[in-house]
């Protein structure tokens, strides 16, 4: 018999996204172990921000997003190299995916 607190993360974590590289979905998966602010971005090579996924209040748990290569204006990013990036709290981490067209 489970209970829900075992099916909680007990660390944040932001996982590798997949399918990597991708054209023209991904996913990224992360967990909270705490409820609380979240914020989910992307950015390009040069460190501008290119999307914001996420920012807002979520439960604790696992969570899975999609990015669909778009920008914050709905305009289709070039192919290349970007970056994620996933704050709550104290925590803060950055992975590296691919675009290729």
């Amino acid at each position: 018999e489970s209970s829900p607190e075992q099916t909680l993360p007990r660390d944040y974590y932001l996982g590798n996204n997949y399918p990597n590289p991708f054209n023209p979905i991904t996913s990224l998966a992360f967990g909270l172990p705490t409820a609380g602010q979240v914020r989910l971005q992307v950015y390009n090579v040069l460190g501008q921000r290119v999307k914001t996924l996420m920012d807002e209040y979520m439960v604790a748990g696992h969570h899975v997003i999609t990015w669909n290569g778009r920008d914050d204006l709905d305009n289709t990013v070039s192919s290349g190299v970007y970056f994620y990036r996933l704050e709550s709290g104290q925590f803060n981490q950055t992975r590296k995916m691919m675009l290729v067209k």
